[in-house]
């Protein structure tokens, strides 16, 4: 009884153990054939992105009324410059700025954003170099060392569509069937934000951003739609609103400097790795949400709309009811005129009443020059500066103002 009694319980473990390799093997067939699938998906993905660029034709800009560069003092030293990682453009402005002024010498270190502001503070970096505008965190480290703010100085302006660009600016988009015919900075306020005390300006906190909840825009009819869209919710989608570029855009052309958003609002994470398991991005989500649901609203990328050959409706905005109402192009980033541009910005640490150094003032100058936006717009990360946009940065150098 006892032999039987083992070599059952041995059939007993031989049939586990084989049912074990079996579940074993068929569960590494199903991985397999996931990550198969996640693996095509992400290949198409890369693939349509890849066509894309390849059949991108870049947009070209004028850059012939701008003031070419011509030294007015001379620059000595080293200039240290601490930031965005964007070795490629500042390596060509430093070589063609030394053919100018061989008499300095550029250190760079640029490793992230957030050093730009940590080498002004520590007194490490003489200019620091940002691919955003600088966050209120930054502003409030550099006030309470030196007592002022930094001299801000916008040296161009984020991408449109270009896939190699970056700091690209913002679409609105909503369904095909969406009769809306544009957006003001106010609706979008009222769409995406909430009734606040006041918003910040620089460092400050102002109560001129304030408003009640008469502000919210919750339905279409309050965008002036008629008929079956009248008592229809809105659906807004954006991406992470917790601490990103494009959220401090809408918070800063919009909102007013307010911070408050619609809790209504769909968010899309710019970390989600069950998305990403699927082939999926952020953006591809925001968009098809979109595309599938007509009572919504989002913001995103023009060259996410390219890339996706989404068939939504791509909104003009203007920054006034009075308008106009300006549709998103190369043209209309590079003169400014449409309101959801993003921007590129070198910060200086200019005492008030003194003027800043010469190799620092000279190397702005260069950057501001048609020789500095030529490069810029050669590298097609960002898009250069127009003739009014520039010369009001220039003005900065020479005037009082930060």
């Amino acid at each position: 009884m006892a032999s039987i009694y083992h070599s059952q319980r041995k059939l007993r473990w031989n049939n586990a153990s084989f049912w074990t390799d079996m579940t074993s093997a068929q569960s590494l067939r199903r991985l397999l054939s996931s990550f198969s699938r996640v693996a095509c998906a992400v290949m198409l993905l890369v693939l349509a992105t890849l066509s894309n660029a390849a059949e991108y034709l870049p947009a070209q800009y004028d850059l012939s009324d701008l003031p070419s560069y011509k030294p007015e003092q001379m620059a000595l030293g080293v200039l240290r410059i601490y930031g965005t990682p964007l070795e490629g453009l500042v390596g060509r402005w430093a070589a063609e700025f030394r053919a100018k002024q061989g008499h300095v010498r550029l250190h760079a270190y640029l490793i992230n954003t957030s050093q730009a502001f940590a080498g002004l503070v520590t007194g490490k970096a003489d200019i620091g170099l940002m691919g955003h505008r600088t966050w209120h965190t930054p502003l409030v480290a550099f006030e309470r060392t030196f007592g002022h703010p930094p001299l801000e100085i916008r040296f161009a302006t984020g991408s449109y569509d270009d896939p190699e660009g970056s700091t690209p600016g913002l679409m609105f988009v909503v369904h095909k069937s969406n009769p809306l015919a544009g957006l003001t900075l106010e609706q979008i306020d009222g769409i995406f934000g909430a009734q606040r005390t006041g918003g910040w300006d620089g460092t400050q906190w102002s109560t001129l951003a304030a408003r009640g909840r008469e502000g919210n825009i919750r339905t279409w009819g309050e965008l002036g739609l008629g008929g079956e869209w009248a008592n229809k919710p809105i659906h807004p989608r954006g991406s992470d609103v917790t601490l990103s570029n494009w959220a401090d855009l809408i918070e800063r052309e919009a909102f007013r400097g307010g911070t408050k958003w619609n809790p209504a609002l769909w968010e899309g994470p710019r970390a989600d790795i069950s998305w990403k398991a699927h082939g999926k991005t952020r953006d591809q989500q925001i968009i098809e949400g979109v595309e599938q649901d007509p009572l919504a609203i989002g913001f995103v990328f023009q060259r996410v709309v390219n890339a996706t050959h989404a068939d939504v409706k791509v909104l003009p905005l203007a920054r006034t009811k009075n308008g106009p109402f300006v549709k998103p192009s190369a043209q209309t980033f590079f003169d400014g005129s449409y309101p959801m541009h993003n921007g590129a910005y070198l910060y200086l640490n200019r005492v008030p009443g003194q003027q800043l150094p010469a190799r620092e003032k000279e190397f702005v100058r260069f950057v501001l020059s048609r020789e500095g936006q030529q490069i810029v717009a050669d590298s097609r990360i960002f898009i250069p500066l127009d003739k009014a946009q520039l010369e009001a940065e220039l003005r900065k150098l020479d005037g009082d103002t930060q």
